[in-house]
Formats: C-alpha cells, structure tokens, sequence
C-alpha cells in the first residue's frame, strides 16, 4: 500500500513542479511528530498514509499553488474532497477521515469539533506538518532557516495549531538529522520504510483495482472534458484482452492498466485539457511527456511492471512513429498493443463537451485507416470490430457511470457551478 500511495504522491506533485516532493516532506515531518506525541502505531500508519496524499483533493495547479502560499477561505473544500475519494476504500478510511480535516485551525480548541464531527489529533498533525514544510525555501539552508520558521509557528500556537503538536515540532528540531532528511533528500519516507518504522498492509488484487479506480477519477476529474476518459478505455482494454484470449488475472491486470494508463497527465496544465480548439506546438509537446510520466512513475512499483509496459505505451505504434519511446513492431508486447486500441477506440467514440464522439461508420473508418497505416495491430483491431456494439455499450455504460460520478462530486461541494 506505501508503495501504491508513494507513486500517487509523486504523480499529485506533477500537478506542479514548485511543489516537487511536497507529499513526501509532510508525510515525513508528520510521522516524526506523531511519533513524538506517542500516538498509538496504528495511527501514526494512518498518519504517514493520510499525509502522503493530503491534498489529494487539490484537483488543479491553481489550488495547489494557493494552498502554498497561503490558507485561503475555501482552503477545506479540497480536504473534503480528498476524503469524499477515499472515503469508499476500506484500507484508506482513517486516512479519509484524517484528510478532511487537514486544513481547520486549532482555534483555542474549538477545532477538536467540525460541524458535529470529532476531529482526529492526526488533522492537526499533518496541518502543522503541511504549514511547516510550506515556510521552507528550497535555495536557503535548512537549518538556518528552521528558527525563523519556529518563530512564526510559535506565534500561532493555540489559535492555528495545537499547543501540544507545536511543543513536539521544537522538540524535532533538537535532531539536524530530520531537518537535513525532510529538505536534502529526493524521497525522504524511503527512509522511514528502509528503517522499518512502518508495517504497511499489502494489496490484493480487488484492493489494488480499487485503488486505481479512485486515482482514475483524480485523473480525470481535473477537466470535465477528460472526467470519464479513462473508465471507458479501462473497460474497453479489459474486455478487448478477454476476448484476445488474456486469463482472467490477466484481465484484471489490464483493467488497473487502463485506469492508470494516463497517470501522468496530473503533469498537463488544465488550460491545456480544455482547450477545445487545435493545440499549438507547446501544447502538443506537453500532452506528448504524458506517458514518459506515467512510465516512470510507476517504474518505482517493482511489482508493476507488466502494469507499467500496457498503460504507458499506449501511444506507440507499430511502425516506431508513436511517443515517447518510439518502440515499434515485435517490441510492443499484446498487451500494450491492446491498450493503445482501446485508448483509440475511447478517444474517437466518446462524447466531450465541444464534439460529439464518432458514429460506428466513422469510428470504424479511422481505426481500419490505423491499421493500414501500420498504426495500430490489425488482430487487435479485428477483435474489436467483430464485437463493436457489445464493447461500445460497455464503453457508454463506464462512462456513463463516470460522468455521473463526476456530476455527484461536484455537486457534493457545492462546486458544480465553478466548473
């Protein structure tokens, strides 16, 4: 599970590079702090789990660069929406639970209590923890700046956060060793798992399809013009690898495949999502990173490499002239030829809120012209127009779902009307 969240964490960090390894650094400085004010291990686990996708519902860079540079009104809307995503995975919700409250003051106390609901000590951790990394200045040095940033903790001690956390954060600070890990190191909760501070549950498979599921709306739910993109090419490359004669397991693989195979457009600007004309030759180039990203973000899951190969080759093509890797011909194994039909046929059949998708005739005209072109596999491709209107159904059915889902998220936060 730290692996699976550690991978997410770097992928919500793309949403701006100014934020680079901001997940990591408030896990880390959390869990020391948790550790510190002795709460049970089972809580600083859900501590660490919680702080490493904190403000996993912080969709767009806009908010992310708002919540570094101040705490502005709407500051909570993104912690209830972090919880509302993971509220429904059973592994994850204490971390839930913690991350909806994230952002609310101490206020003299009053903050124990939201709205009728207790608030977990490990909220106020990681706002301490999240506040704190966020005072640091990446080109200065760590401790010298670290009496400065306790000044201006201490200053809000009781009406921001809680006295007892902030006595802790001085304690921390006796030990260089936490200060140098949190701003020196390219992934400091590496260390904490190496030091075996942490007995983290392992997946099962339904467990990890679940997991990618709920990244998969992060994904797509930045834009209401990708927000139910990869539901349909997850179902569409699910039924495609059954049909091609994938086992069972197999299957399910691909499923997680497809629902992480764009992963790394958390790195695309939103201006650029929606962008409903012709995107201009920058443009282009950042759309075509995508998939260097998703690669590499999960490169660092051992266990995911087949995972890793199927959802980001999606956009090579047989005749080496796809991207980012050009890999051409026998090099593209089944499975990523499979997926790139999928993300295809998805692509040209979905409906987005400045076209219509193509009709049958149309959608069937373009994938044959790929095949022709030495674009996409022609067995792949046969597979799939042999059972068109079975596939496209469950294509519509998933993104149809995921539409609704995305209509229910909002409209959760009240926040329909701003999209």
């Amino acid at each position: 599970l730290d692996e699976l969240l550690l991978c997410f964490s770097n992928a919500l960090d793309l949403i701006s590079p100014i934020l680079s390894n901001h997940h990591q650094q408030v896990a880390y400085l959390s869990f020391f702090l948790a550790e510190q004010v002795k709460l049970p291990v089972e809580e600083q686990k859900d501590v660490f789990l919680a702080a490493l996708v904190h403000d996993i519902g912080a969709l767009s860079k806009k908010e992310r660069l708002e919540l570094i540079e101040a705490e502005p009104p709407t500051v909570n809307n993104h912690g209830l929406k972090g919880a509302k995503l993971l509220e429904r995975f059973k592994p994850l919700q204490n971390a839930a639970n913690i991350i909806k409250f994230h952002h609310l003051p101490w206020d003299y106390g009053d903050g124990r209590v939201y709205m009728g609901e207790n608030v977990p000590l490990a909220s106020h951790i990681i706002h301490l923890a999240d506040r704190t990394c966020a005072m640091f200045h990446p080109d200065r040095n760590v401790l010298t700046q670290l009496p400065e940033i306790l000044a201006a903790v201490r200053e809000k001690s009781n009406s921001v956060f809680e006295p007892g956390l902030v006595n802790a954060l001085f304690e921390l600070s006796k030990k260089e060793y936490i200060w140098l890990d949190l701003m020196t190191s390219r992934s400091p909760v590496k260390k904490i798992a190496e030091n075996g501070l942490l007995d983290i549950l392992v997946l099962e498979i339904d467990d990890v399809i679940d997991l990618a599921f709920i990244f998969s709306q992060i994904i797509d739910f930045r834009s209401r013009f990708t927000a139910c993109h990869s539901a349909g090419v997850a179902k569409t490359a699910e039924q495609l690898a059954q049909l091609v004669g994938f086992s069972p397991v197999e299957c399910r693989v691909m499923l997680i495949a497809g629902y992480l195979h764009d992963l790394g457009k958390v790195a695309v600007d939103n201006r650029i999502l929606e962008k409903p004309g012709k995107l201009d030759e920058d443009e282009f180039n950042e759309i075509r990173a995508h998939t260097y990203y998703t690669y590499h973000l999960l490169d660092a899951i051992p266990q995911f490499d087949t995972i890793k190969t199927w959802a980001s080759y999606h956009h090579e093509k047989l005749n080496g002239t796809g991207y980012p890797f050009h890999i051409k011909g026998d090099n593209l194994s089944l499975g990523s030829r499979v997926m790139a039909v999928a993300d295809v046929f998805t692509a040209i059949t979905e409906d987005r809120p400045y076209r219509r998708g193509m009709n049958d005739s149309q959608a069937i005209k373009v994938l044959n012209s790929m095949v022709a072109e030495g674009s996409l596999d022609g067995m792949v491709v046969e597979v799939l127009l042999d059972h068109f209107q079975g596939i496209n159904t469950l294509r519509e059915h998933a993104q149809q779902e995921a539409t609704e889902r995305y209509d229910r998220f909002l409209q959760t936060e009240g926040l329909l009307s701003t999209v």
